[in-house]
């Protein structure tokens, strides 16, 4: 089994949620993700996937859910892709402190920049809160376990005192879904450079207390 292959797999299991491994599921998901990219999640039904698809309504149902199923599945199915690509990113720098930093750049950057989920922040920020806050539960413990057991292995390979780095994987999960939410803000977050300024400066110091 590759490197890339294994963090695919602990990724999913991390996320809590087996990804779709039939074709009919996976086709059914890019019909959601082409619906709610070209009309956002107010305009769409379960109806408009099925027939972007070329399903049945029932076949959506049997094999997705509803619509708040349709639009969980996807964004994991999109989480499960970028955390992958953020990981690989980082994976060459040389200290937990850089791969903090750029990481925290890295993922600002993709989910701003990113289609869909981008896309439905800037144009439905109401419609998506739910999915990042109240209806995200699974996803938010499933990525600040997957952040912490990143900090766990860079604790460990660096060789520092072992130590539960939970609490600062959830402070940094709860401070990027913060500033996706609501950009406004005193801190200047524009670019990459004011992104990696502020991490080296406000999250960096976060890992002492873990």
């Amino acid at each position: 089994m590759t490197a890339r292959s294994t963090d695919e797999t602990r990724l999913a299991l991390a996320l809590r949620a087996t990804p779709p491994s039939d074709a009919l599921s996976e086709q059914i998901l890019d019909a959601a993700r082409e619906q709610f990219m070209t009309f956002g999640l107010r305009r769409s039904t379960v109806d408009d996937v099925a027939k972007r698809a070329r399903v049945s309504r029932v076949t959506v149902y049997r094999r997705i859910g509803n619509k708040d199923s349709l639009v969980s599945a996807c964004l994991l199915r999109e989480y499960r892709r970028f955390v992958v690509e953020v990981d690989e990113a980082v994976a060459a720098l040389p200290t937990t402190e850089d791969r903090l930093v750029e990481g925290f750049a890295a993922v600002l950057r993709h989910i701003r920049e990113h289609p869909l989920i981008g896309g439905l922040l800037r144009l439905e920020p109401e419609t998506m809160l739910p999915f990042l806050t109240l209806e995200s539960g699974g996803a938010f413990l499933a990525i600040r376990e997957y952040l912490a057991d990143r900090l766990r292995d860079a604790r460990r390979a660096e060789g520092r005192p072992a130590s539960d780095p939970t609490p600062v994987a959830e402070l940094m999960v709860r401070i990027t879904v913060s500033f996706l939410l609501n950009p406004v803000s005193c801190f200047e977050l524009d670019d990459d450079t004011q992104v990696r300024k502020f991490a080296r400066r406000y999250l960096v110091p976060l890992l002492a207390a873990g």
